[in-house]
């Protein structure tokens, strides 16, 4: 568990409370590294990272994310346009005096990025055309799940059977999520049939994870699917160094399939596997941390 008083809180310029871990870079010659978790975690996700890359000297800023944990819940979903949430971002980086759609509106704020599952999805993308493509190549419904979250009883189920919810979205076998969660009305059934699969995490961290979660609201996370505007296009490209990792055992996010928008909007790019669920950072961490480390010390580092 990440120690309580690291963290700091912050009202941004739109007047919404940010809850982030920060540490300072040890050296000069160390940046500050920028982590954002995802769908339903918080900045404890990073848990692994945080110790290891403080240990090698590099400044952290890791928030919860807008929705999650400490920070701010709107139940609006107009406040979770990427835009809004770009500059909440880049308030947190100016308070400490640092130098996803932050890859598209503020480029020059970052040497590099990297992605990790989830591959980059460029602005104009409908996600209906992305899902039907995704079906015909995988011959499966692969992304059926953003319909559930976008209904409205979507946080009440999931908090009604939250140990259904957590154990699936945790599952150790990651291929029960190609019938049970992918699918349309497949993890509402799950869901609402109180099924429950073994999980790779420590009891510990799946009490906490879904204690926190519970306290969230629930609701206020799934506005990220409902809502990227405002981005031009000649920005889509991300002109700076990328890497993408890719998580060989998630059956989402399949690793093929999210490096194809990277070889079109990311000329600079390097890629690495894993053996691995979704949850790199978690199931994987000294691989991951040593892939990192190394490509920022070999790519991103000497670039002038």
């Amino acid at each position: 568990m990440l120690d309580p008083g690291s963290f700091k809180d912050l009202v941004v310029s739109r007047g919404l409370k940010y809850h982030y871990y920060c540490s300072s870079p040890k050296s000069a010659s160390k940046p500050y590294l920028l982590f954002l978790h995802g769908f339903p975690g918080s900045a404890d996700d990073w848990r692994h990272q945080i110790v290891f890359f403080s240990a090698q000297g590099y400044g952290l800023v890791v928030p919860d994310m807008l929705g999650y944990g400490g920070t701010d819940k709107p139940a609006e979903v107009e406040a979770y346009r990427s835009s809004l949430i770009n500059q909440d971002i880049v308030d947190i980086l100016d308070e400490e005096n640092t130098s996803s759609r932050l890859a598209n509106y503020s480029q020059d704020r970052f040497i590099a990025f990297a992605f990790y599952a989830a591959g980059y999805f460029p602005p104009g993308l409908r996600f209906e055309d992305f899902a039907k493509e995704a079906t015909q190549t995988l011959g499966y419904d692969d992304w059926g799940y953003w319909v559930f979250f976008s209904e409205d009883d979507a946080a009440s189920v999931i908090r009604d059977h939250i140990d259904s919810f957590y154990s699936l979205g945790y599952s150790q076998d990651t291929r029960i999520t190609i019938t049970e969660w992918s699918p349309k009305g497949a993890l509402r059934n799950w869901l609402e049939s109180n099924s429950t699969t073994d999980f790779f995490i420590s009891q510990d961290d799946y009490n906490r994870a879904k204690v926190d979660y519970l306290a969230s609201g629930i609701g206020p996370s799934l506005n990220w699917y409902k809502d990227s505007k405002g981005i031009p296009e000649a920005d889509y490209t991300i002109r700076k160094p990328v890497f993408f990792g890719g998580a060989l055992r998630d059956y989402i996010c399949i690793a093929a399939l999210m490096r194809a928008s990277f070889f079109k909007y990311a000329p600079n790019i390097t890629f690495q596997d894993y053996d691995s669920g979704h949850w790199i950072m978690m199931q994987r961490p000294e691989e991951k941390n040593r892939d990192l480390l190394g490509w920022i010390e070999s790519v991103v580092l000497p670039v002038p």
